[in-house]
């Protein structure tokens, strides 16, 4: 007996609140790398390694959030902790591969396409390994031909992020190409779910554990909590909000200038002063024996 799907439980509420989780961290991950990418002073691996787990965490809350919306009307459904908890390890570890690859050799065209494969394969089998985590009064079968629709779906997207993280360097660049990524990754999980059908089990084996909301919305609220304070990083580092290439272009607006001795700026110090190394200046009233006399200076 086929069970009947329902991908939209709770209608247009599950869908735009995970592409804006997906939106979120594609966001956040972008300006990590390219805060990586274009501050030499900054510690790269650590602001890859950051945009690496925000893009998946987003992936993975994506799914999950999606996930909530969906159910078949002859049987509940719930989740096994253990193979969801190892999907999100798995899409975080996926992306890393492909971030700090293109991260540390650029975005040639064999690096590129070589780590967007490997993040995309990595992408679906969060999917595939989060939707084995579902337990019902059935069994899932897959419709081949979506499923590979679904996989280049997420290759091509990943490929596409990877060009975006270390191609775009501006912020509302950055911003627009995170729409794109969510409409992507939302874009492979529908298609995807489109290929999922239920078989249904004997009615006598139903399956009685909790909701599925109620297992998904604690297991979801650790990653939504780091993508809130990876944002509160990325708001507070002006050159992953603006860009170092606008941070400069305001510093040159808007020099800070040096107060005088009455506490008012000069108004003839400019950018070029702040760059230019000052003399150290010494204070020739210092107590002691002269070097020439060796006298001891007058106070």
């Amino acid at each position: 007996m086929q069970g009947t799907i329902d991908g939209f439980r709770y209608g247009a509420v599950t869908p735009v609140a995970a592409y804006l989780m997906a939106c979120l961290g594609g966001a956040l991950g972008l300006r990590c790398v390219v805060r990586s990418l274009h501050n030499e002073y900054s510690w790269k691996a650590g602001w890859l390694a950051l945009g690496a787990t925000s893009i998946g965490s987003g992936i993975w809350t994506m799914h999950f959030i999606a996930m909530i919306g969906f159910q078949v009307e002859e049987t509940r459904i719930g989740y096994d902790v253990g193979l969801t908890v190892l999907s999100l390890a798995v899409a975080i570890v996926m992306v890393a591969i492909g971030v700090f690859a293109v991260g540390y050799r650029g975005a040639t065209a064999g690096t590129l396409s070589g780590a967007g494969v490997i993040t995309g394969l990595g992408v679906a089998a969060m999917h595939y390994l989060g939707m084995s985590a579902l337990q019902l009064n059935g069994s899932i079968e897959y419709r081949t031909s979506t499923v590979v629709l679904s996989i280049a779906i997420a290759i091509v997207a990943a490929t596409a992020a990877l060009w975006a993280a270390v191609s775009i360097r501006g912020f509302l660049a950055s911003l627009g190409a995170s729409l794109v990524m969510g409409v992507a990754v939302s874009g492979m999980h529908y298609t995807a779910m489109a290929a999922v059908s239920v078989h249904l089990h004997s009615a006598g084996g139903a399956w009685t554990g909790d909701s599925a909301t109620s297992l998904l919305l604690p297991m979801l609220l650790g990653p939504v909590i780091f993508l809130l304070l990876a944002g509160v990083v990325v708001m507070f580092d002006p050159l992953l909000v603006m860009g170092e290439g606008n941070w400069d272009r305001s510093f040159a607006r808007h020099p800070i200038a040096p107060k005088l001795g009455d506490g008012q700026p000069d108004s003839a110090f400019t950018a070029r002063d702040a760059a230019t190394p000052r003399p150290v200046v010494t204070n020739s009233r210092r107590r002691g024996p002269s070097p020439t006399t060796g006298r001891r200076r007058p106070r």
